[in-house]
C-alpha cells in the first residue's frame, strides 16, 4: 500500500486547513481548480516511493502504525526532505489562488428612490371591540409593527386621532423609535368620536414637504366619520394635491361585534353593537390618491393586506443592488511562491552542507 513521508503529510494538511479557513471566509470563483491538489498529494507519494526506493535514511509513516529509524536520523531525513515538502505544499496553495477566493460585499442603493411614510392609525374607543384578538386596537398595533420591520429602509411616521388628531411619531428613520410609538397607541388620550378627516389631514401635512420620490398614507379606521374640523373629501384633496398616495383599510367583521358602550370608572362596559365602516369614503380617498381600498374582516386579512401594501410600494420602483466582489487570490499565489524559493535555497545551502 502507498505510503506519504509524515513531512510531506503535515504540508498537506497544513494546505487543506488553509482551504477549509478560505471556504469558510470567502466565495470560489473556480471552485473546480481545488481538484488540482490531488497533484500534490499525487506529489507527495511519489516523492515517498522514491525516497524510499532509493533506501534513503527517511522515517514515514506506515498504515500499520510502525515508524522506522533513530531519532537522529529522523531529524536529518526531515531537514533533508523539507525543499521537497514545501514544494507539494506550494503546488496545494497554488490550486487555492487557482481557484480564485473573492471576498463579496452587496451593495443596495435605496438612496435615488426613498420612500416616507405615515401610519394613520384610528384609536377610538371602538378599536377596543374584541372580533379580533384580543381587541382590534392591539391585533392592528401588531401587524402594523411587522410591517415596519419589512420596510427597513423607509422613513416612517405614526398618527393617532379618535375625535382629534396627533403626530405620534414624525418621520423618522429611527424604527425603534417608531415601533415604540406603535406599542404607546391607546385609547382614551383624545376626544372621543372618529375623526377620519382629521387623522388624514394631519398625516398629509407629515409628508406635505417631503422630498421623498414617493409619499405613502396608510390610514386604518373601524368606523364612521363623525367628528373633527375637515371632511374626508377635503383631507384626499390635499393629498392629491401633494401626490401623496393613500392606502385605506376598514377594520371590523360582518355584523354585530362585542363592543365599548360605556365606560364606567376605568373600565369600559361592552355589549353587542353593528360593525358600521363607511367604505364609500375610505373608497374614495383611496381612489383620488391612487392608492387602493381593503377591507379586514379578521387577523389573518388584516395581516394579508399589510403584505400586499408592502409588495405594492416595493415593486413600485427598480431598487439598484449589486455585489461588489474582490479578487483574495494573490496571497495565496504569493505563499506558493515564497514556499518554492524557500525549498529551492535551502536544497542548495542548508541540504548541501548536511549530505
Amino acid at each position: 500500500m502507498k505510503q506519504i513521508l509524515p513531512i510531506h503529510l503535515v504540508s498537506l494538511i497544513a494546505a487543506a486547513l488553509i482551504a477549509v479557513w478560505v471556504n469558510n471566509l470567502y466565495l470560489w470563483a473556480n471552485p473546480w481548480a481545488l481538484f488540482l491538489m490531488l497533484i500534490a498529494v499525487g506529489f507527495a507519494i511519489k516523492r515517498s516511493v522514491t525516497s524510499t526506493r532509493f533506501g534513503t535514511l527517511f522515517a514515514f509513516v506506515s498504515f500499520s502504525g510502525q515508524t522506522k529509524n533513530s531519532l537522529p536520523d529522523l531529524i536529518r531525513s526531515w531537514i533533508a526532505e523539507l525543499p521537497f515538502a514545501l514544494t507539494t505544499f506550494a503546488i496545494a496553495v497554488l490550486a487555492i489562488a487557482i481557484a480564485r477566493p473573492q471576498s463579496s460585499n452587496s451593495i443596495e442603493d435605496m438612496t435615488s428612490e426613498g420612500i416616507d411614510l405615515v401610519l394613520a392609525m384610528d384609536v377610538s374607543a371602538s378599536m377596543l371591540s374584541m372580533d379580533f384578538k384580543p381587541n382590534r386596537l392591539e391585533q392592528a398595533k401588531s401587524v402594523a409593527i411587522d410591517f415596519i420591520n419589512e420596510r427597513p429602509h423607509d422613513r416612517i411616521g405614526i398618527v393617532a386621532y379618535e375625535g382629534e388628531a396627533f403626530t405620534q411619531v414624525p418621520v423618522t428613520s429611527d424604527h425603534i423609535v417608531v415601533k415604540n410609538g406603535v406599542k404607546n397607541l391607546q385609547t382614551g388620550l383624545l376626544e372621543g368620536g372618529t375623526a377620519i378627516g382629521m387623522g388624514l389631514a394631519t398625516a398629509v401635512n407629515r409628508l406635505r414637504r417631503s422630498e421623498a420620490k414617493s409619499k405613502v398614507i396608510i390610514l386604518l379606521t373601524d368606523g364612521v366619520n363623525n367628528s373633527g374640523s375637515v371632511d374626508p373629501s377635503d383631507a384626499a384633496q390635499l393629498a392629491e394635491l401633494n401626490n401623496i398616495r393613500v392606502y385605506t383599510i376598514g377594520i371590523g367583521s360582518v355584523g354585530k361585534a362585542k363592543s365599548p358602550v360605556a365606560k364606567v370608572g376605568d373600565k369600559y362596559r361592552y355589549d353587542w353593537v353593528d360593525v358600521r365602516i363607511d367604505e364609500n369614503v375610505l373608497m374614495d380617498i383611496a381612489e383620488r390618491t391612487g392608492g387602493k381600498y381593503f377591507r379586514a374582516t379578521n387577523e389573518d386579512k388584516l395581516k394579508s393586506i399589510y403584505h400586499e401594501i408592502d409588495v405594492l410600494e416595493k415593486t413600485r420602483f427598480n431598487v439598484l443592488r449589486y455585489q461588489r466582489k474582490t479578487e483574495e487570490y494573490a496571497p495565496f499565489a504569493l505563499i506558493a511562491l515564497l514556499a518554492l524559493a524557500i525549498g529551492r535555497t535551502l536544497r542548495f545551502t542548508v541540504i548541501r552542507s548536511i549530505s
